[in-house]
């Protein structure tokens, strides 16, 4: 017996039903999720990383056209800092790393760190996105960790001093307590004539609170976050240095993408940089006035205190820095940073 017309038309109605069926799981197979993990809340307004990882998540969204969608993970959610240094050394996933998450796999970036080191926030942008340092830190990053530098994210200005007591030079640290960061902020505040010891960002304000600590280092935008505006009375803009982090992507990920897909992902890093660096730089002289309004008096040092500071603090983090690095990378950091620094004037 032949088919009906009705077998035929019933056929048809079949078949494109379950052309729509297979047809959702390939398009959702299309999709790449990526996990990108970070420091700080999910404030646009008070964690630069966070605007930054926002806009980053949109632009890559948009420009792949869905294709790879990025999960944000902000307050450390993934773990601390070296943890997630690990997870974006073995899985796919993508990192804004610190400082604290570079030291143990690439303390060679602390040469890009010595105080007093950019004169300018033009002189950082231009070593951090033109320089020879940083074309061969890169390489040397993915040649022993497997990890792509993406880009080099301002998370907040420059860094200044916070004190229970007025400093205006570095005569003026001797017989304090500072909270410090790291061994390297040690040496720095031993440079000083005060004295350094590390102190878990967490701990921070309970630490000045109670005099553990009598000051710190930090960009108005932390200071703010972590209300050290209650338990500081002054606030020394000595732009110690550029506060900045790291983007950081698994290597194997990247290079598994298609080529239209990693140019996506290499404009949405840089696009998302400068976007934050507007932010960044607009902001800081409302962040002061605001620290001002809290209480805090706001001292800006003249270009011979300035120089004082320089002298004393950029020789003791690189004896420091010399006992954990070739020195062969510091000299070269320097010479960059003195080609930027003139390069914008």
């Amino acid at each position: 017996m032949k088919p009906s017309g009705h077998f035929f038309r019933g056929m048809k109605r079949f078949m494109a039903a379950a052309l729509v069926v297979l047809a959702v799981p390939a398009l959702a197979a299309a999709a790449m999720t990526v996990k990108m993990s970070y420091n700080g809340p999910p404030s646009l307004e008070d964690n630069a990383v966070h605007a930054f990882a926002t806009t980053f998540k949109e632009l890559v969204e948009k420009e792949s056209g869905g294709g790879i969608v990025i999960d944000l993970y902000p307050n450390s959610q993934l773990g601390n800092e070296q943890q997630r240094m690990e997870q974006v050394m073995t899985g796919p996933m993508i990192n804004v790393a610190s400082f604290g998450g570079m030291e143990t796999v690439f303390p060679e970036m602390f040469a890009t760190n010595v105080p007093f080191m950019f004169e300018s926030y033009a002189a950082a942008h231009e070593f951090f996105d033109n320089s020879s340092f940083m074309d061969k830190a890169g390489k040397e990053l993915r040649s022993r960790t497997g990890i792509e530098l993406l880009a080099v994210v301002e998370e907040g200005g420059f860094i200044a001093f916070t004190s229970k007591k007025p400093v205006r030079s570095p005569a003026d640290f001797k017989g304090m307590k500072f909270r410090a960061m790291d061994a390297s902020q040690v040496a720095m505040y031993e440079a000083f004539g005060a004295s350094g010891t590390p102190i878990p960002w967490t701990e921070v304000y309970l630490a000045l609170k109670t005099g553990v600590a009598d000051g710190q280092m930090n960009p108005p935008t932390y200071i703010i976050i972590g209300s050290l505006y209650e338990v500081q009375d002054h606030l020394t803009l000595a732009n110690v240095q550029y506060s900045d982090q790291f983007l950081l992507i698994n290597g194997e990920l990247l290079d598994s993408l298609p080529d239209s897909q990693r140019q996506v992902i290499r404009k949405a890093a840089h696009e998302a940089n400068v976007k934050t660096r507007q932010f960044v730089e607009s902001q800081v002289d409302e962040r002061v006035k605001f620290l001002a309004s809290k209480g805090m008096t706001v001292y800006t040092p003249t270009a011979e205190e300035l120089a004082q500071f320089k002298e004393l603090g950029s020789p003791s983090y690189i004896k420091w820095l010399s006992g954990q690095i070739d020195t062969a990378w510091i000299d070269h950091a320097m010479e960059d940073a003195r080609k930027a620094n003139e390069a914008v004037k």
